[in-house]
């Protein structure tokens, strides 16, 4: 049996070591300095709290990393030391992730697309990096769709940064349009144009208002993540700053 660690479970953390849990494995985790409704979370996915983390450390021969993306180099670096296999799930640049696996030795990159995993066929994790095939074979059976793309880590990231930067990134620029013509006072005559010509901009409208405003805390670090990627590579960063503005914007009028 694999022990299992998952550092400081937020929802999708908490719904990833549930997809492990339905296999009858236990999951670990440590509640040390975590707030309440952390607790709660952990509990009610039936994860085992061993108290701190350097327990978590000792017990654990893999960890996975699931956090705002800000924080992923952080989390990585309190953790140095640990011997095991490091999983980092979170929505980072390839160069971050490559930063990570100079911290974590054994190190997996990886990258969520979809919701928290409760059924199959809506959540897929790429995976790369050396042990990224033995990180995969951990989800057979469950909700979460496991796919490896290398053994460089980096891989999954980049993916990530790719798909994210276009979904959340085309939701941003729909918000910024709508917000310039409300202030210019064509916001009725654009909503009737949208309606007109392209109809389903209305729902999108009002989902990414909605997400936008309950998570766009976490996807300004995420915008900010992808401009580096792009810079990294040559390519017009602008985009995703300004995508990392508007989701600033939307987070201080929730």
């Amino acid at each position: 049996m694999t022990a299992v660690g998952v550092l400081h479970p937020g929802e999708m953390g908490t719904a990833v070591a549930a997809a492990l849990r339905e296999l009858g494995e236990p999951v670990l985790w440590a509640s040390a300095g975590r707030s309440a409704a952390t607790v709660e979370r952990a509990s009610a996915a039936g994860l085992e709290d061993v108290g701190d983390v350097p327990e978590l450390h000792r017990r654990c021969e893999i960890l996975f990393s699931i956090c705002p993306p800000h924080a992923a180099l952080e989390v990585a670096e309190a953790t140095a030391g640990f011997s095991g296999i490091y999983v980092d799930a979170n929505a980072i640049s390839p160069g971050t992730a490559r930063t990570i696996a100079d911290v974590q030795p054994r190190f997996v990159d990886g990258g969520i697309v979809g919701p928290p995993p409760r059924e199959p066929g809506t959540t897929r994790l790429y995976l790369s990096g050396g042990d990224a095939e033995h990180v995969a074979g951990l989800f057979s059976g469950t909700p979460l769709d496991a796919r490896v793309l290398s053994a460089e880590p980096g891989a999954a990231s980049a993916l990530k940064a790719a798909y994210a930067g276009w979904t959340k990134g085309s939701a941003a620029l729909l918000l910024a349009m709508h917000e310039l013509a409300r202030v210019e006072g064509v916001e009725d005559a654009l909503l009737e144009e949208w309606r007109i010509s392209i109809p389903e901009l209305g729902d999108r409208l009002a989902a990414a208002n909605r997400s936008s405003r309950r998570k766009g805390w976490r996807w300004i670090g995420e915008m900010e993540e992808i401009a580096s990627s792009m810079d990294a590579r040559g390519l017009p960063t602008g985009f995703h700053e300004a995508a990392a503005e508007m989701f600033r914007r939307a987070s201080e009028e929730a």
